[in-house]
Formats: C-alpha cells, structure tokens, sequence
C-alpha cells in the first residue's frame, strides 16, 4: 500500500522530517518550516503533499490544543469569532491551492518559508500583562474577526508560522497577554488546520497511506520536545532549524532550476 505511493527510503525519510519538525515545534517553535519543503522535495505531487502536511499538522495542533487547554487560558467569545473567520479564510487559501500548479506553489513555497522564518526567529519578547480591557469590546470582535480571516488565508495558502503570526497578532493588535494569546491562537489554528483538511478530503488530496503514519511521527516528536524543552531548553533547536531549512529550500529551488 505503501509502496503504491512512495518508495520506502522516501517514506522513512518524510516521517524523520515530520517527526524532527514536531520536536522542534515543542522546544523551540517553528517546526512547521521543515514539514512542508521536505514533503516537496521528495518529487512527489504537490497537492497531495499539501493534503499530507496539513493531516499532520491538524493531527499535531489537536493534540497540542488538548494539553494546553487542561491548564491555558483564553477569551473564548474572542476566540470563536477568530476561529470562524480563520475556518472560511483557510477554505479559500486551500481552494486557491488547488486551482495552482505544482510549480507555482513551490515558487509560493519557496518565497514566504523565507519571510515567515525572518519574523519567527526576529520576534520581540511578548508582553506578560493582558491589556485587552483597553480595546472596546465591539472594536475587539471586529479585529478578532479580520485576524482570524487574514491569518486562515495564509494558513490554507502556505501554512508555517500560523501560530506564531496569530499570537503576535493577538498580543499587538487586540493587546493580549501572552498567555491569553496563545490560548486564542490554538483554537484559531485548530480551526484553520480543520478548514484545510476537509478541503484537501473533499478534493481525494489526502494520501492516508502517507499522511497516518507521518502524523503519528509528528506526535512522538513532539512528546520529545516538550520534555526536551523543559530539560535543555531549546538554544540549540533553532540554530539547527535554519540549518534544516536552509538546506531543503536550497533543494526545492535546484529542483525548479533543472
């Protein structure tokens, strides 16, 4: 069944990726730019890869969400609106996906992993104290709404970063605590994960074959990195991140040039 799809090595090599991205993702952040260039440099279809990569990342953003939402916080009436709006903004980043080519989405790729991985590593600290009482509760449903719609169009288009970008945008525009933030930022993410991958399902682009055992790579990485965070910290993590990701968008872009 496997085999049907991709060739052995190709498979353990994917599930190393995705794995390694997870891991990443719980120590440091940021796993999310390694997962989608190393489904795309394995010459495989790219719109099954993405339906592959986002069946990942749902599984991986739903298990996150579980455990921070046993001890997280959230504003949940904000969250909702964003979580909606992020749900339509991902079905129409992922229908746009469909309707490109493959070579477009990798020059699309290879364009913003670069630009997301700037803001991702440049982030300032974000703040600790919640001042979302400062921003009129109307004017913040309103904001909340256009986030979560900005932010899901990217998420469906290209995907890395989302939580990132969603958390900055929580704290700088609607003046959230970090923790508030983060809370928003998961259930915006699960939403915009979800809108994607039923498109993706919709559209017979998820290769379960591939995309199970990869998600389940995805996890255990992940279990490793929380705990590898919370042993060593994560200094060296990203360091590594760029040298991976450097390297793979560096493949992507000669396989486009030959």
């Amino acid at each position: 069944m496997f085999m049907n799809l991709v060739s052995w090595p190709t498979l353990i090599f994917l599930c190393f990726m995705v794995g390694l991205a997870g891991f990443v993702d719980a120590s440091a952040g940021g796993g999310g730019l390694i997962s989608l260039p190393a489904y795309m440099v394995t010459g495989l279809p790219v719109h099954l890869l993405y339906g592959a990569n986002k069946f990942s990342s749902a599984c991986g953003t739903t298990f996150a969400s579980a455990m921070f939402f046993r001890s997280g916080a959230l504003d949940l009436q904000v969250a909702l609106i964003a979580a909606a709006a992020s749900f339509a903004g991902s079905t129409l980043g992922s229908r746009l996906v469909l309707l490109l080519s493959g070579e477009v989405l990798k020059i699309m790729v290879l364009v913003m992993l670069p630009i997301a991985a700037i803001i991702i590593f440049t982030q300032r600290k974000l703040p600790e104290e919640d001042r979302s009482s400062q921003v009129p509760r109307k004017k913040a449903l309103v904001l909340a709404a256009v986030i979560g719609l900005l932010i899901g169009l990217y998420d469906g288009l290209v995907g890395p970063g989302t939580g990132t970008f969603a958390i900055i945008a929580f704290t700088s525009v609607l003046k959230f605590d970090l923790r508030t933030a983060s809370g928003n930022a998961k259930v915006l993410n699960l939403a915009s994960n979800y809108a994607s991958l039923v498109t993706y399902i919709g559209a017979g682009n998820v290769p379960f074959a591939l995309a199970i055992p990869c998600a389940v790579c995805n996890i255990l990485g992940a279990i490793l990195g929380s705990h590898f965070a919370l042993s060593k910290g994560g200094k060296f993590i990203r360091p590594m991140l760029l040298v991976v990701l450097v390297l793979l968008l560096g493949k992507m872009a000669m396989d486009l040039l030959g």
